[in-house]
């Protein structure tokens, strides 16, 4: 894992409380996407394992403990995470997909739940879950005897909020009264969907996105950019690692969306109503994570465009096409639609997440917008 780790100060903070004895047996690190809590997750895991731990968190790399951690194989840590049911292949448990899974944490630890279903090779129209079998796994493989010299064993679950409810139910036990030396460590990107009875018997710690003026050192050194795009893209990416690194390595794909965008709004405007089904047809055929990435891309884009209302460049961060087509755009989105503009993006979202049909999602959004944008007309 080479990529830069930006909580040095979380993991120092849990390193000393370890040391102190005060290991909380469920800990839940939260937070958005590209915040970087599975890595956070990951450098702890490591730690609380290590034979010989350093005092700032980081281990020794060279007890037995460490060598396992490198393949990715410690007997003592038992990873749970949504995974896609296939009847035909025989999968249903974490362990059927373990091989994909160390295998993506080996390219790199910032990852999501599209590039995990990808990963697994299933159909992104499935809904990837934890289910009830893991529970019963999970029990069998605590109840053996650990086997490092730190008699410590760590169970890390990503995405909780994706645990079915009989799985949640039987995992209650366990944290309600974990084997001895277990900790549990949650990576949660949705807390709020985690079932309640399970929030209640874990610690929460927020992860903060990272700033901007960290993920811009970062570009200029790993991805060896100059320092202004660098800023520029950091600024877009929201405190997002992922989104900055894709930023300066995906011009085209950006161009690519903020035509898209453009198409969205002249047709929203125009109201050519067999243009925008084409259109609608068209995003259909994107794929669910390109979907997703789009309407993000559109909830930025009206931020930046109601934003440049005000005049204060120092607020706007959009590249020099972004902003020639805004100088022109911004009027449209004000006071008297913004927050209407806004939730209909993100109700777009929520509904190729859950999916939807994105033709009619992405046909029924243009129809919406199109009422939208008329509202920002002063009668």
């Amino acid at each position: 894992m080479d990529e830069p780790f930006f909580h040095r100060d979380l993991l120092a903070r849990l390193a000393t409380e370890a040391r102190q004895g005060r290991v909380a047996q469920g800990l839940m690190l939260c937070g958005p996407k590209g915040t970087g809590k599975l890595f956070l997750a990951l450098k702890y895991a490591r730690y609380l394992s290590c034979d010989k731990p350093a005092a700032d968190g980081e281990t020794c790399g060279a007890c037995p403990s460490c060598r396992w951690w490198n393949a990715w194989t410690h007997p003592d840590v038992h990873f749970v995470f949504p995974v896609v049911k296939d009847s035909k292949r025989k999968r249903e448990t974490c362990d059927d997909y373990l091989p994909q899974w160390r295998q993506m944490l080996s390219e790199s630890p910032y990852t999501d739940l599209e590039k995990w279903t990808r990963r697994m090779d299933a159909s992104t129209n499935v809904q990837p879950l934890i289910y009830a079998r893991e529970s019963d796994v999970l029990a069998r493989k605590l109840s053996l005897k650990a086997n490092s010299e730190t008699g410590r064993r760590v169970v890390l679950i990503w995405l909780p909020e994706c645990l079915h409810e009989a799985c949640a139910n039987k995992l209650l036990k366990l944290l309600e009264e974990p084997p001895r030396g277990t900790v549990f460590l949650m990576v949660s990107q949705d807390p709020e969907r985690v079932i309640s009875t399970v929030r209640s018997r874990v610690q929460r710690v927020d992860i903060p996105p990272i700033t901007t003026e960290a993920l811009t050192k970062e570009l200029v050194l790993y991805a060896g950019v100059d320092a202004n795009r660098a800023e520029e893209a950091a600024r877009r990416a929201a405190g997002s690692w992922p989104k900055a690194l894709e930023d300066v390595t995906d011009d085209e794909i950006r161009k690519e969306m903020l035509q898209d965008f453009v198409s969205l709004m002249r047709l929203a405007w125009t109201r050519r109503a067999r243009e925008m089904k084409v259109w609608s047809e068209g995003m259909a055929a994107g794929g669910r994570t390109k979907q997703t990435a789009f309407l993000q891309y559109t909830g930025r884009m009206l931020r930046e465009s109601f934003i440049s209302n005000f005049h204060l460049s120092d607020l706007n961060y959009m590249s020099k096409e972004e902003q020639e087509f805004v100088r022109r755009f911004a009027p449209f989105v004000n006071e008297r639609n913004v927050e209407q503009l806004a939730d209909l993006t993100i109700e777009a979202q929520e509904h190729i997440e859950r999916n939807v049909n994105p033709r009619m999602v992405f046909f029924d959004y243009i129809l919406k917008v199109t009422v939208a944008l008329k509202a920002a007309i002063v009668k």
